[in-house]
């Protein structure tokens, strides 16, 4: 909570770090014109935005399908409440009636408060989408989270997580901080844990191999957090016999500049993957369990990056690729290695963005067993969101709490099922809900998708 607003925030970056990043924060006696001026420059160039300012007609439609107004109950955080905070400002100065009649047409004047409350509450909206797939006008106020956020960066306001994680980027290429000796080192220690647990299995992480066939562009968590997904993934290329390899420079799926600043950080992202994978003679590039990076390297490489001399690669998914050998035969699964209850938790990213619900259930199909598969309701496009979505994972307290709250409808979810296992193909989402799953007390674990692979895969000599 901040102590100048009340209001729940969490903690701002400082003006050093974002200086660091290339940005000069904005006075505050200047910072409202300059929204404006960013407000009129996107009304013109972002067509979704405007729809989302002169067609939603407050029916609350909304309001029960989002997890966030649900775990708060604040109206602030109910979608279309939410988007009235820009909504006011745009009729004001942007619209006839505004500007003659503000008092009958909810217009307000744009004021330092108010882009207060756009940082706490455009913060506490995921970008789950789940608005959007309920909207009778088909309104996606995530775009308009997006645009705010955007012009908060600009102004110089953004949480610290989301700038510090942006830094680490630019300087190491993932969101740890991780150097190519630490990438190293984890990778030689997780190749000797495949070979004890699995009878002797050597298993090889190749780093920045030259003329390899596949770059594998994991999330950086799986170095620390996650490491079984790392591990199912390695396995995985070593049965179908692939000449891969993971580069230094860019081991991290997800594109914190995707969440806050899609004007450079995302682009100087996208263009350092084609930049490595060209230098590699890579063929295709694979990605790794993580949704808003998924999305954001689906459908944002052709219009955010800049490739002179470089090549754009094709880039495929590795559930997509699991399923293509399930489907052809050939890769021997034993689903009693995964011989529990399992559920799916569908990232809003993977179900609501990028059509990739199927393939998850055909892999889930096949690494467990009969019956063992149980799906939330609701599931794929309509599923909730885990409440952490993109980068809401501040830790400060009031902010942790907040994220429990989110979580309030997932927790659920999840209960009703009664699983024992919980599967998160997610590094931001699997982040989430290791809190989520203490902090409700629910019995089960959770794990990656491409965790139950490895797993499940039966090697012969």
């Amino acid at each position: 909570m901040s102590e100048a607003t009340g209001l729940r925030q969490p903690k701002k970056a400082s003006a050093d770090l974002f200086r660091k990043l290339g940005v000069e924060p904005v006075p505050d006696n200047e910072k409202v014109q300059e929204a404006i001026r960013h407000l009129d420059d996107f009304r013109f160039r972002v067509r979704s935005f405007v729809m989302a300012m002169e067609s939603c007609v407050k029916c609350g439609a909304c309001a029960e399908a989002c997890h966030t107004y649900l775990g708060t109950r604040d109206p602030n955080n109910i979608p279309a409440g939410r988007v009235d905070l820009i909504r006011k400002a745009y009729k004001r100065y942007f619209t006839v009636q505004g500007q003659l009649f503000p008092g009958l047409v909810g217009a307000q004047d744009l004021d330092l408060e108010t882009i207060e409350k756009w940082y706490s509450y455009f913060y506490q909206c995921s970008e789950c989408r789940r608005c959007a797939h309920v909207c009778p006008f088909g309104i996606d106020t995530a775009e308009v989270t997006f645009i705010a956020r955007q012009i908060l960066y600009w102004l110089g306001i953004a949480p610290q997580l989301h700038a510090a994680t942006a830094e680490a980027i630019l300087r190491t290429g993932n969101h740890m901080g991780l150097t190519k000796a630490g990438i190293e080192d984890t990778l030689e220690f997780l190749a000797e844990e495949i070979e004890e647990d699995y009878d002797g299995l050597k298993v090889e992480f190749p780093v920045d191999k030259p003329n390899s066939d596949i770059l594998y562009v994991p999330s950086s968590a799986d170095f620390m957090l996650n490491p079984n997904t790392l591990k199912g993934a390695a396995m995985f290329f070593k049965y179908v016999g692939a000449n891969w390899t993971i580069s230094s420079e860019i081991t991290e799926a997800g594109n914190f500049g995707y969440l806050s600043d899609q004007s450079r950080i995302q682009r100087e992202m996208v263009t350092r993957l084609f930049r490595e994978a060209t230098k590699l003679g890579v063929k295709k590039i694979v990605w790794g369990e993580c949704g808003h990076g998924w999305r954001a390297a689906k459908m944002y490489p052709p219009t955010v990056s800049d490739l002179p001399g470089v090549k754009r690669i094709p880039i495929t998914h590795i559930h997509d690729e699991v399923e293509a050998y399930i489907k052809a035969g050939r890769l021997e699964l034993d689903p009693k290695r995964n011989d529990r209850k399992v559920t799916l938790h569908d990232p809003c990213n993977y179900a609501r963005a990028c059509g990739h619900s199927d393939n998850m259930r055909v892999i889930m199909n096949a690494v467990v067993p009969k019956g063992a598969f149980v799906e939330m309701k609701p599931s794929r496009e309509a599923n909730f969101c885990c409440g952490g979505g993109s980068g809401i994972l501040f830790d400060d307290p009031d902010m942790y709490q907040f994220r429990i709250l989110a979580s309030n409808k997932k927790a659920e979810q999840v209960r009703e099922t009664g699983a024992d296992t919980l599967c998160a193909p997610c590094s931001i989402c699997k982040a989430q809900l290791y809190p989520m799953v203490k902090e409700h007390k629910l019995p089960v674990e959770v794990v990656g998708l491409i965790d139950l692979v490895g797993h499940a895969l039966v090697f012969r000599d």
